[in-house]
């Protein structure tokens, strides 16, 4: 085996490893020296492929990000708002280690990786404004509502719904619940976001 290829496995190796680590402990309750007694990798060969815990931690990241971003696309999700929570649900459901490193990376970062964090999922943001144009262009707006208005409150809208977890209103041990009222709760602000709270007519 060539060196090279030798060095993957083993960077491969130590990511899974830490996959594992952070998917079920978060980023606070990780630690290296699990990821070594765990798994049987010297901290040497730890630091000889990595430089911290916090570039393994980003790398677990991308890779929650890449892996979910793919997933949706591959299912070939469009502008039905209500089959893409459902396969965000599903995606979720398959991947609970992916599923943890997701909600805490989005809703309780570490502070100091905030930036590098936005950075990483700005493909799959990208993908949920792509879907949520999508939805929007199957819809008559208001004549005052533009389709850029319409993006751009969206966008308001989320970073204010994400704020309600981050500040710990709805912050919780059991992460399963943290994500399953989440997802609950987005779907029913994207819901009401394109299809409106009343009937048309008085009463």
């Amino acid at each position: 085996m060539k060196k090279e290829e030798k060095t993957e496995l083993t960077r491969e190796k130590i990511i899974n490893a830490a996959n594992f680590e952070f998917g079920t402990k978060g980023y606070e309750g990780a630690s290296l020296n699990n990821i070594c007694n765990d798994n049987g990798i010297s901290k040497g060969l730890i630091y000889h492929n990595f430089k911290s815990k916090d570039e393994i931690y980003l790398l677990c990241v991308r890779r929650c990000f890449d892996t979910i971003t793919a997933y949706l696309q591959e299912l070939n999700v469009d502008s039905d708002m209500h089959q893409y929570m459902e396969m965000r649900f599903r995606f979720f459901s398959e991947h609970p280690l992916y599923a943890r490193i997701f909600f805490e990376s989005v809703l309780q970062s570490p502070k100091h990786l905030i930036e590098d964090i936005k950075e990483l999922k700005k493909d799959f943001d990208e993908l949920n404004i792509k879907i949520y144009r999508l939805a929007l262009s199957k819809l008559t707006l208001r004549d005052s509502v533009t389709e850029q208005e319409a993006i751009e409150y969206y966008s308001m809208v989320q970073n204010m719904f994400h704020g309600i977890f981050q500040y710990g209103v709805f912050q919780n041990d059991d992460f399963t619940a943290l994500m399953d009222a989440h997802e609950t709760k987005l779907a029913k602000i994207l819901d009401l976001m394109l299809y409106g709270i009343a009937k048309e007519g008085k009463k």
